[in-house]
């Protein structure tokens, strides 16, 4: 039986996927990604190096490895180029033999940024807080059965007449907003050139990956964004378009649900949000210093946008929630060396609403604003943890720091991270011995 194992994010993203799917992928024949687009980035640290990716799967920088962008993606072919030249530059082989883009991939064109900036001033105070690069507007034009895959695009004659329908209603919204509208003409002859150059790596990759499992290949599986951005399990409506959980892997690769073998849950040891949108642990007031130093310790700004991220203490309550959606096998435990300098460390155990104690993540986005979150206050370690491989080396309160996650989430840790290298890792659990 094919090993498959899906990488899912348990908090509002940036929980550290990149260095957990390089770290695992030369254990794997294939990574594969399933939704999401360009506004995420992941960070590599290699050797010294350091890579910043985008769209393509992190494995790319193990030689030899493939990598699949599935069919639940949404591609800027522009933005892909970019990448491709980055990596080659990179002397890391971004090629179509390694590169694999799926035929029923949609792609995201100039009017699906001017539609991005146009939601975003529309929605004023209430703007989601999107990285304006597209997304959005792309996946309401697949749900709305008038999406250009990449399929579609490479048949000139059909890419014309859909780019014509489409710019009709996006040049009216762009237009009594105040935004200039575009040329069909224009927009046709930017991206029938750069389908032209993308079509080598375009391929059915529905079949590919599931004659990849019926062979026994190892097939590792990674999304953009995490649990609580999923379009209908997140914070709606700050929330990404697509499905970011384990379920948005099958239908986001074509891979069957039963052949999937296990989910890894990626969590820091503290909680991150970029963007609008609630966040009940977020450090204000008297501690907003101790948000300041965690950020700066964990260099905690958006390697798409530079954006510094809104810091909060650890979860548990949140993470529970994504532990059941996902199903989590495993956890992943990340940037544990950061919370290093801290006195005391706490952790959010549940909420409580209008006096009450929660017992299910809500539903509503004015109710997650209002929770009070309920504490436990843990002691700080005081000494560096970077790079230790051992669980046993980690300081006494550490070790009791990660206990104490393992019960409120209840759910194996498999993974520790102490810093940003692949050897600054603790493997624990099942990761130990495979």
């Amino acid at each position: 039986m094919s090993n498959i194992l899906v990488v899912v994010g348990a908090q509002w993203g940036d929980e550290g996927k990149g260095k957990i799917v390089d770290l695992l992928a030369e254990r794997f024949d294939l990574v594969a990604r399933y939704q999401g687009g360009h506004n995420a980035g992941h960070s590599v640290q290699v050797g010294g190096r350091s890579f910043v990716l985008h769209l393509i799967p992190s494995g790319i920088v193990h030689p030899g490895k493939q990598c699949v962008l599935g069919n639940g993606m949404v591609i800027d072919p522009k933005a892909f180029f970019e990448e491709v030249a980055y990596l080659n530059a990179q002397d890391l082989e971004a090629t179509p033999e390694r590169i694999l883009v799926s035929s029923r991939a949609h792609l995201i064109l100039p009017y699906h940024r001017a539609l991005d900036h146009t939601s975003e001033e529309r929605l004023g105070n209430e703007r989601v807080g999107t990285t304006l690069r597209g997304i959005g507007p792309a996946y309401e034009d697949k749900a709305g059965r008038r999406g250009i895959r990449a399929a579609d695009a490479l048949v000139p004659e059909v890419l014309r007449s859909r780019i014509e329908r489409n710019l009709e209603d996006a040049n009216r919204i762009i237009g009594a907003y105040g935004g200039k509208e575009l040329e069909a003409n224009q927009v046709f002859d930017e991206t029938s050139q750069l389908v032209e150059y993308l079509a080598p790596f375009v391929t059915d990759t529905i079949r590919f990956l599931n004659r990849a499992a019926r062979d026994g290949r190892s097939i590792l599986i990674e999304g953009a964004q995490a649990t609580l951005l999923d379009v209908d399990h997140g914070t709606y409506p700050f929330v990404t378009s697509s499905n970011t959980t384990a379920g948005g892997a099958s239908t986001g690769t074509g891979l069957a649900p039963h052949r999937i073998t296990g989910v890894l849950g990626i969590v820091r040891t503290y909680t991150t949000r970029v963007g609008e949108g609630p966040f009940p642990t977020e450090m204000l007031g008297e501690e907003t210093e101790v948000g300041h130093l965690i950020r700066e310790r964990g260099r905690e700004y958006g390697a798409t946008t530079g954006r510094p991220r809104r810091c909060g203490w650890f979860d548990a309550f949140a993470t529970r929630y994504a532990a059941e959606i996902n199903g989590f096998t495993s956890v992943a435990l990340t940037k544990l060396d950061v919370l290093d300098a801290l006195d005391e460390i706490k952790v959010c155990t549940g909420y409580r609403l209008d006096g009450r104690m929660l017992d299910c993540f809500p539903a509503v986005a004015s109710d997650l604003r209002r929770v009070e979150p309920v504490y436990a206050t843990l002691p700080g370690w005081k000494t560096s943890t970077v790079g230790i491989t051992e669980q046993e080396a980690l300081p006494a309160k550490a070790r009791q720091y990660v206990e104490f996650l393992k019960r409120e989430v209840d759910c194996e840790i498999g993974l520790i991270s102490t810093g940003p290298e692949r050897g600054q890792t603790i493997f624990c659990g099942e990761f130990a011995v495979n």
